[in-house]
């Protein structure tokens, strides 16, 4: 009779054949569907080179040409304004709002491809819109689907690591650990090591962006499940789409209406330009050719800061103070009085200004839209719709605001709340699993245009004060 541990190697061998075996038949059917069609790889490999040459041309012919003027105000206020980093994937205007690779969000939610029935624009889909500036086929996007799906297993020092990890050590901080454990996986980081040639950097970045994406939402499920549920969390189904595997994993997968909101989540929450904290600290870290695993994991600790990812649980904090405070009365005098009552206090309005943006923020539109289609009559959009009445005029009497519109996270909780997540200290992960589908594909172009390490000039107070004198005495 054969013994307990050999039953148990025996079944433990049984399981990893079982599991090699699906794992090859899934990447198998992702790349059986684009037999007549390029990976994104492949058609990368194809686009890049012409571009990276007109780059390099652009560069030495207009290198010497005056593109700004640096104010000593802006040094001291974080740079803000001043030109000084390529970002290809998108361009905010602070009029016309975002655009991703030249196409507004009613674009895209126009043009990318869908999951069958859904209405909203696949995340995928929008990765390689970002990285080719093409939008892909339904097959492609599907084949991408299946490929991240299969790609999305964990190493099992990063599964001991979330389990170890205190319920009160804030979720975005797991997320961060963990990405930066997955270190061991990265492929640009073992080929660098051994002397890999500069023109294939971009490739190694390529894999690991593409794992990395592919393992995140297997990490963000189970630090959900871990801190707000029981800890246990269902498999990614290979057949799944990638916004439908993540709401399945939140356990939100059965609700069609929450799937879609993440397939919209993802996709207008990717990408912002390159000067905000996190797309600029990713690209800054990677400058420096460290893997796509540390760079994100830069990135997501500036997106935990409350002036970026964090201002949409603000936003909730102050919406829910306000709704006990008004008692059920939203007409326009109560809110109006409660919006002064906050800028009297020295606070700001949560959700409202933007950076760069003078307008309206179309993530704010296009989540609005998405309530009114789906939660009309829901209490607390109910109350944001008011505000976003009321406060505009306000802000812009009080003259401190040069922008009195809403923005993206005075609505992004909202949506949340309504089907069940109300888990708000869990929102910043799902910022930062949208966040990665836009500055990933950044640094895979970086390594395929040779970009250079970032290294701006710093003065000291007193070196700007003499600079200043200078300049003075020349008038």
């Amino acid at each position: 009779m054969a013994s307990l541990a050999s039953k148990v190697s025996l079944r433990s061998s049984l399981l990893r054949q079982n599991a090699t075996k699906s794992f090859l038949n899934n990447s198998a059917k992702a790349y059986s569907t684009i037999a007549k069609e390029k990976t994104l790889k492949e058609r990368f490999a194809e686009i890049y080179p012409e571009k990276a040459e007109a780059i390099k041309k652009f560069k030495k012919e207009k290198g010497k040409t005056v593109i700004g003027e640096v104010l000593l105000e802006q040094a001291y206020g974080g740079m803000r304004g001043i030109p000084g980093i390529v970002w290809e994937g998108s361009v905010l205007d602070p009029i016309e709002g975002i655009r991703f690779r030249g196409r507004t969000i009613p674009d895209i939610q126009n043009e990318l491809p869908k999951a069958p029935g859904g209405d909203e624009p696949l995340p995928e889909a929008l990765f390689w819109l970002l990285l080719t500036g093409e939008v892909p086929t339904q097959a492609q996007t599907t084949a991408l689907s299946a490929e991240l799906a299969a790609r999305s297993d964990l190493p099992q020092h990063v599964i001991d690591l979330i389990d170890r990890c205190p319920a009160n050590l804030h979720p975005m901080a797991q997320f961060s650990l963990a990405i930066t454990a997955l270190e061991t996986e990265s492929e640009f980081a073992k080929a660098y090591a051994k002397g890999v040639n500069k023109k294939d950097y971009w490739s190694y970045t390529f894999d690991d962006s593409i794992n990395l994406l592919a393992k995140l939402p297997l990490i963000a499920g189970k630090i959900y499940r871990n801190v707000f549920k029981d800890g246990k969390i269902p498999s990614i189904n290979k057949d799944l789409d990638y916004g439908a595997n993540l709401s399945n994993l939140l356990g939100y997968g059965e609700n069609k209406e929450f799937v879609e909101l993440m397939r919209l989540y993802l996709t207008i929450h990717s990408d912002h330009e390159g000067g905000n904290v996190s797309a600029h600290a990713t690209h800054l870290v990677g400058s420096a050719l460290s893997s796509p695993f540390l760079s994100l994991a830069a990135g997501l600790n500036g997106l935990a800061g409350p002036l970026h990812g964090r201002a949409n649980q603000e936003v909730l904090e102050w919406l829910f103070g306000m709704k006990e405070t008004l008692n059920g009365d939203y007409s326009k005098p109560a809110i109006e009085k409660y919006l002064w009552d906050t800028l009297n206090a020295g606070r700001v309005v949560p959700g409202y200004g933007h950076a760069v943006l003078r307008k309206t923020d179309p993530r704010y539109t296009a989540q609005r839209e998405f309530a009114l289609k789906h939660m009309p009559d829901y209490e607390l959009f109910k109350l944001v719709s008011n505000i976003y009445e009321v406060a505009p005029e306000v802000l812009t009497k009080h003259g401190k605001t040069k922008n009195p519109w809403p923005n993206v996270d005075s609505h992004s909780g909202v949506l949340l709340q309504y089907y069940g997540l109300t888990e708000a200290s869990f929102y910043t992960v799902l910022f930062g699993v949208s966040r990665a589908f836009g500055v990933l594909p950044q640094l895979i172009l970086d390594r395929a245009y040779g970009s250079s390490i970032e290294r701006p000039k710093s003065f000291s107070t007193e070196k700007y004060i003499e600079l200043v004198q200078k300049i003075e005495s020349k008038k």
